[in-house]
């Protein structure tokens, strides 16, 4: 019944404004002044409810899981914590093995505990993934900081060396560094490693695990997961804008 009333209140509104406009010209000046106070006042509110809406339209929607996908992929994803917002929006002081959420974890060995984890939500035209996470270091003097990503065990099912792991991703940076990615199978009580350097020259990142080198006991593959190892993280904020993964095989590319 509200919601009826209001599109009757609404309706009536812009008869009405309809009207004023057509008989502008003819009006009385004491009567068209009143008449354009009105209307500036109102449109100032409608310009500022068409401002916040526009803000918020254009963000990208929780739990969006659109991206552009490679020729081929059998399967595709992109974790929770870039899709969804976290209960515990970040980690202040992270400890040397801080679990994000269940997925994400971020390992490091420094003995000062100056590493922050939050959660940001994306408001940018040009995001795609509803969330970012950032990391902002301060003085590090351990060897190493790595964020971990568990992937699915629906990542394992029929993977064989025939596929390639695509990651995209989008990193931003306050002061230049160097991050790796590095995928990791776990196939029985062996685990294989593919090491990639990360090309930073543009904030979106791309990069190819090519899978037919590894030696792979297909049968036994039971677990992967993707290590972002960041090179003297020292007075640095990293932002991860975006990550996400495709499956495809090779020959199909």
């Amino acid at each position: 019944m509200g919601r009826l009333l209001d599109r009757y209140i609404q309706r009536r509104a812009l008869a009405r404004w309809q009207r004023a406009a057509q008989q502008s010209d003819q009006l009385a000046l004491p009567d068209l002044r009143r008449q354009r106070d009105e209307a500036r006042l109102l449109r100032g509110q409608l310009e500022q409810v068409i401002r916040k809406a526009n803000k918020r339209l254009t963000q990208p929607f929780i739990g969006a899981n659109q991206f552009a996908k490679p020729l081929g992929t059998d399967w595709s994803w992109r974790p929770d914590l870039w899709r969804a917002p976290m209960f515990q929006k970040g980690i202040a002081s992270a400890p040397r093995k801080a679990k994000v959420d269940g997925q994400v974890t971020l390992f490091h060995d420094c003995s000062r505990a100056e590493i922050g984890v939050q959660q940001i939500r994306n408001r940018r035209d040009k995001d795609l993934a509803p969330f970012s996470l950032a990391i902002e270091v301060f003085d590090f003097q351990g060897s190493f900081l790595s964020l971990s990503i568990e992937l699915p065990t629906e990542a394992a099912v029929n993977l064989t060396r025939q596929h390639l792991m695509h990651v995209d991703t989008m990193i931003e940076y306050e002061r230049p560094t160097i991050v790796f990615a590095r995928l990791n199978i776990q196939h029985g009580p062996n685990t294989e490693q593919v090491l990639r350097e990360l090309d930073l020259s543009t904030s979106a990142v791309a990069v190819d695990f090519d899978l037919a080198h590894l030696h792979l006991n297909e049968r036994r593959i039971e677990k992967l997961w993707l290590d972002l190892i960041i090179d003297q993280p020292a007075m640095n904020r990293v932002v991860l804008r975006d990550l996400t993964f495709c499956r495809c095989h090779r020959a199909d590319l």
